[in-house]
């Protein structure tokens, strides 16, 4: 009966996640992008589930736009919102930029979500004991912060960089967010689920060459977790009752670990924070307000 929102739910890990919620019982809410592949996935949900609460939502996580305008709707529509899944991303995609200039893979992957969950966490608070989940990476671990050019305008773009920049600002975003929400009964944790056999890696090159497609693609086949077993990690989090007020952890499947040095690094978390916030054009509270 509770109510879940799973972003990029039209495919790949956040699907099955968003079908595991929904075989579970829950009120879901498909985020996506691309409206007619969110419709028929959960139409799909809807017929495997039998779980006739499962609805498709506009989000374009590369717009701030639509991001103000799906948290407006959310807000206006569920009184309350228990579950929030960070799921969607994009992974080593071309020099692109989103509808507000941000370079694509940390516009889309962490300042998205970023804008997002602050959007909606009155929600969340109002519905406490409520988790927040975001999906990051083992990936991470090649990640820096660099202040100077987050948006890859003055350096050489590196698509792998920067897809790693992106998830491990999420795992920052998870820690200040968490040391925030104490008290609030909203709990926050970061994710790796595993490589999946998704469309994620569709600018990785695996696709495109004829030699990677015969020769490694059936090893890389092997060595890949189907979706469904992908979304396991994310479905746990949401729903494991011995996670009652675990916060601010990362974890490598169903198992906590310890992240990266740089992403335990509290000045970076702050840091990343105030100039996430000011990029997105999110108020800031003062200083004394923040875990009022």
């Amino acid at each position: 009966g509770k109510t879940v929102i799973v972003t990029g739910a039209n495919t790949g890990i956040g699907k099955q996640t968003a079908m595991e919620l929904a075989r579970r019982g829950g009120n879901v809410i498909l985020a996506c992008r691309d409206m007619e592949k969110c419709e028929a996935a959960a139409k799909d949900i809807r017929g495997e589930t039998l779980n006739h609460r499962v609805r498709a939502r506009h989000l374009d996580l590369a717009s701030l736009k639509s991001i103000r305008e799906f948290a407006a709707k959310i807000t206006e529509e569920e009184k309350q919102v228990h579950v929030l899944v960070n799921n969607a991303a994009v992974m080593r995609c071309p020099h692109w930029t989103t509808e507000d200039g941000f370079e694509m893979q940390f516009g889309v992957n962490y300042l998205g979500h970023f804008l997002l969950t602050n959007l909606l966490l009155d929600r969340l608070k109002a519905s406490a004991p409520s988790r927040i989940i975001n999906l990051s990476s083992l990936a991470h671990i090649a990640g820096h912060i660099d202040f100077d050019d987050l948006n890859w305008e003055k350096r050489k773009y590196d698509t792998r960089a920067a897809y790693c920049q992106s998830k491990l600002a999420i795992i920052l975003f998870t820690k200040e967010l968490s040391r925030r929400l104490q008290g609030t009964g909203v709990m926050v944790n970061a994710v790796h689920p595993g490589v999946a056999r998704t469309e994620l890696g569709r600018h990785t090159g695996m696709h495109s060459s004829a030699f990677s497609s015969f020769t490694l693609g059936p090893v890389f086949w092997l060595l890949v977790k189907s979706p469904e077993l992908a979304a396991q990690p994310s479905t746990y989090l949401a729903v494991a009752e011995e996670l009652e007020g675990v916060s601010g952890k990362y974890f490598d499947g169903l198992k906590e670990k310890a992240p990266a040095p740089e992403a335990e690094n509290e000045e970076i978390a702050q840091r990343l924070w105030a100039e996430s916030a000011r990029l997105v054009g999110l108020e800031m509270p003062r200083a004394s307000s923040v875990r009022k």
